[in-house]
């Protein structure tokens, strides 16, 4: 059950809606999907009484795993059919139910399940996890919530600080809030504090034995969380450096009476709530992209047709771009609406319209006075691919001084408006000679550490000594804007499409990526040179294309095209494309489309004659179409398959003086 909430996933139980609908046969049928749904098929299963032989033979899962999920939808039915009793409250905690899940279950409200626990003693105990297997005495600090009758978690006179961490490491939340965490915990040591860690995922650096003074392993939701401040009692709680997930829990800490270390929960709040942030930014002078906020279907229509079609639509509250999209018509937005109310929507749904430009990023540190940042990176893509999958190269490239000096000035504002103390990460867009401010996140971003490391600013370590009272100024690093480096550093995302099965490789407003590489050097061709080499690409100077882009991208696509072709590729191409590329003297191979029979564009990417693919994608997410199969050939060929034009340049400009990778330089980091 603390696994399942883990997850974060809203779920909180077995009870997985959908399911319930379904006739026993299609649950048997279910039990044979090898999928992340499956332990609540088996739930459903044992619900309808199919026994747990039968379930193991169906799954081979071992008996002992489907008896353990017995025993909770057992528990499930008592719940609700039974007069809830002291206990029964005990024996439903120590199976791991929420107060919440109980109260649903027993048809009784959470406070009145909080009110039964509290009347017969019924509280979370933590144990130490015994990394000595009984051999002698554990000392490690690593704790985990029970309800036994002993707490094992011994208590000091020092002043305690609470770090949330990010939870599970998936598409658009990793890593670097892990690195943000770490770096937050060891300056909490310089400053004197007893440093508290509360995240639940083993393989990360934050749940390492050395690294806390105290570390909770529990589900990141506010009943876990709970337990560990009743015990604990902290002094305060940073949530900037846990991503979303430790954002998401701002509010309920504040209710707790916990102190919300940097940036004040309401303010966060104002730059989540559209009314707000809207409001924050007019007062500021600031332009945005015009947009609102809805719930309904209907309300989603009036808004994109009065906005004009394309429009973004997105969920509030959440990471990775998750569920968000740029609709074209009344269709598509009826089609991301529903697919984003699957999941009930506390917040509501946020439709913008959809600008085209280029896009840039700052991180900065406040300290309610003065504002220091690193720099300014340059997204390659234009708008429309998530931050997270765009090539992101600092310092600034191609962007104009007028427009650099506006982005800082929109900086300082805006950090101020909000009251920011601590960290601050600020999207931008320039269209039609205009910046606006597309997105405002009062926390750390994915993007800390790799401009900590290129620019050896300790950003977190200075942050967190912003948070408890320290100035700028007396800091030692300036403030305003960082010394610019003579390196160009270029990160480029990495993808896992090939071990994703039926992913589409095409890039939008959702994040894909699973990873990313860096590039360094102190001219800007080489080190994308290096980050496309660092990141798998085939980075040959010769060899063949395979082009096919929708109509609209023609135009855009021929100086490429022009380009590779004088450079001595050979370039194969579908008819259309291919009559549009001999209208302006450049001779390309025809294939035929996949219904047009044999030696199809399949058979040609799969006869590994082609280097590389260029395929636009047309809009929709059917997985029927035929550029959709392009893609997937493409990836399951290995192939790297390029779904930007801007991409495409960035390729040509580092493969154009054909540098072999042997003489590329190697950069010393410390020395940048």
């Amino acid at each position: 059950m603390k696994a399942i909430r883990s997850l974060e996933e809203n779920m909180d139980s077995f009870i997985m809606p959908g399911l319930q609908n379904l006739e026993k046969e299609e649950i048997l049928q279910k039990l044979k999907d090898v999928d992340n749904d499956r332990i609540f098929v088996i739930a459903e299963a044992i619900r309808r009484e199919i026994s747990v032989e039968q379930i193991h033979e169906i799954t081979t899962i071992d008996r002992f795993f489907i008896g353990a999920v017995y025993k909770i939808v057992r528990m499930e039915n008592e719940l609700m059919f039974s007069e809830i009793n002291s206990k029964m409250l005990l024996k439903a905690k120590k199976l791991g139910f929420t107060d919440k899940v109980i109260a649903n279950l027993s048809g009784k409200t959470e406070s009145e399940i909080l009110k039964m626990r509290e009347e017969n003693g019924i509280f979370a105990n933590f144990k130490m996890v015994d990394t000595c297997a009984a051999e002698f005495e554990a000392r490690t600090p690593y704790y985990y919530s029970s309800y036994d009758e002993e707490n094992e978690a011994k208590q000091t006179d020092k002043k305690k600080i609470m770090v949330l961490g990010s939870g599970p490491i998936r598409i658009g939340q990793g890593i670097e809030f892990d690195y943000c965490s770490v770096h937050g915990v060891w300056a909490l040591k310089e400053l004197g504090y007893e440093t508290i860690i509360v995240n639940n995922n083993p393989e990360t650096v934050s749940t390492d034995f050395d690294i806390a003074d105290k570390l909770y392993f529990e589900p990141l939701t506010a009943e876990d969380v709970k337990n560990i401040v009743d015990v604990e009692k902290p002094e305060g709680a940073i949530v900037q450096f846990g991503g979303q997930t430790a954002i998401k829990l701002t509010k309920a800490l504040s209710d707790m009476g916990v102190k919300i270390i940097g940036t004040s929960e309401r303010d966060m709040d104002r730059a989540e709530d559209r009314k707000e942030f809207d409001e924050a930014l007019n007062n500021c002078g600031i332009l945005r992209p015009k947009g609102s906020t809805i719930f309904t279907v209907g309300e989603a229509k009036e808004v994109a047709n009065n906005l004009g079609y394309p429009v973004l639509v997105r969920p509030s509250y959440v990471l990775g771009g998750q569920g968000m999209a740029i609709a074209y018509d009344d269709h598509e937005i009826e089609t991301y609406i529903n697919e984003i109310n699957t999941i009930a929507q506390e917040h509501p749904i946020l439709v913008d319209k959809y600008m085209l430009g280029k896009e840039l990023e700052v991180d900065s540190i406040c300290d309610g006075e003065d504002v220091l940042i690193p720099g300014i990176m340059e997204h390659l893509e234009r708008a429309g691919v998530h931050s997270g999958d765009s090539i992101s190269v600092y310092p600034t490239q191609t962007i104009a001084e007028k427009h650099q000096e506006k982005i800082i000035e929109y900086t300082k504002k805006i950090a101020k408006e909000l009251n920011v103390i601590g960290m601050i990460n600020i999207q931008f867009i320039i269209s039609n000679d205009e910046v606006y401010i597309i997105e405002v996140n009062p926390r750390s971003s994915r993007t800390v550490p790799y401009i900590s490391k290129v620019t050896n600013l300790p950003m977190i370590d200075i942050a967190t000594r912003v948070m408890f009272g320290e100035k700028l100024k007396d800091i030692g690093y300036g403030t305003g804007v960082y010394k610019r480096s003579e390196y160009v550093c270029v990160k480029m995302p990495v993808f896992s499409f090939e071990k994703i099965k039926n992913a589409d490789t095409s890039l939008g407003p959702e994040m894909k990526s699973t990873g990313e590489v860096l590039g360094v050097s102190k001219e800007f061709h080489h080190a994308t040179l290096k980050a496309f080499i660092s990141s798998g690409a085939n980075v040959s100077t010769k060899g063949s294309i395979l082009i096919t882009v929708r109509n609209k991208d023609k135009e855009e696509m021929l100086p490429i095209a022009e380009k590779f072709y004088h450079k001595g590729f050979e370039i194969y191409a579908t008819s259309g494309t291919a009559n549009f590329l001999a209208s302006h003297g450049i001779q390309a191979v025809v294939v035929e489309k996949i219904w047009e029979g044999k030696d199809s564009i399949i058979d040609l990417i799969q006869s590994g004659k082609i280097n590389f693919v260029i395929n636009t994608p047309t809009k929709g997410k059917e997985s029927n179409r035929d550029g959709f199969k392009i893609r997937r050939t493409a990836v399951e060929c290995k192939i790297p398959c390029f779904t930007s034009l801007d991409t495409v340049n960035a390729l040509y400009d580092a493969i154009e003086n054909e540098v072999k990778e042997e003489e590329l330089e190697v950069v010393n980091m410390v020395e940048i």
